[in-house]
């Protein structure tokens, strides 16, 4: 799902389950992260980012570690932006030459509902009123847990280009179906917070694309350079 989400210039690269040959392919200073996590964590740590290493083969890039830096954002090689994602039966990772794009922001989530009180700490009023709608239209997606991933999307893209915080509330997101269909749309987030600087000019928006399929749902923001 994740590469239709993407513009053309971004390499997306996703798998369903756990590769098992990543663990054993993790750098040394990869392993020294995990050293003592459980077994789960060690998994789709690898997982990740064996995805992450096979979209740097594709831009021609040699691969090679990628460590958590502040707030666990993954540190690229020069000239790379990207992101990843991973959660149940699902990993992947989007990588873009940052003379493509300023910043990309990927997730991934089950589909299936939020924990109760999950969607009232995590939308605004305008957002909540906005998913009653569309549950009344389309009940059998859940957009509770839609705009969780769109959330978290925008964050990630947010986070390289700020290096600050973005609270659930700094982002009043409205999420738009495609014509005709239920399984993909469109979502845009108003930024409530002041956004990033970027050629001279203050970000009030992020915009990005969502599908809904094979159990899960796949939420990608993308930042353009203005």
């Amino acid at each position: 799902m994740l590469p239709e989400l993407l513009p053309d210039t971004v390499v997306a690269v996703e798998t369903y389950g756990d590769d098992t040959a990543a663990e054993a392919a993790l750098y040394p200073q990869e392993e020294a992260v995990v050293a003592r996590a459980v077994a789960k964590r060690r998994r789709e740590f690898a997982a990740v980012r064996a995805c992450a290493r096979r979209a740097m083969e594709k831009l021609g890039v040699p691969p090679q570690p990628v460590l958590p830096g502040e707030r666990g954002a993954p540190g690229w090689p020069e000239g790379l932006t990207g992101s990843m994602t991973h959660c149940d039966g699902y990993r992947a990772a989007a990588l873009v030459r940052t003379t493509d794009l300023a910043s990309l922001g990927i997730d991934a989530e089950p589909h299936g509902p939020l924990p109760e009180g999950v969607l009232d700490a995590i939308a605004l009023p305008e957002e909540a009123r906005r998913l009653s709608r569309l549950v009344e239209r389309r009940p059998a997606v859940h957009w509770d847990r839609l705009l969780f991933s769109a959330k978290e999307s925008v964050y990630k893209a947010w986070f390289p280009l700020t290096g600050a915080w973005l609270d659930f509330s700094g982002a009043d997101i409205d999420l738009v179906p495609a014509p005709g269909t239920w399984r993909t749309g469109t979502l845009r987030a108003r930024l409530t917070v002041p956004g990033p600087v970027l050629g001279g000019r203050r970000q009030g928006w992020f915009e990005g694309r969502w599908a809904v399929g094979e159990g899960h749902v796949v939420t990608a923001v993308t930042v353009p350079h203005p």
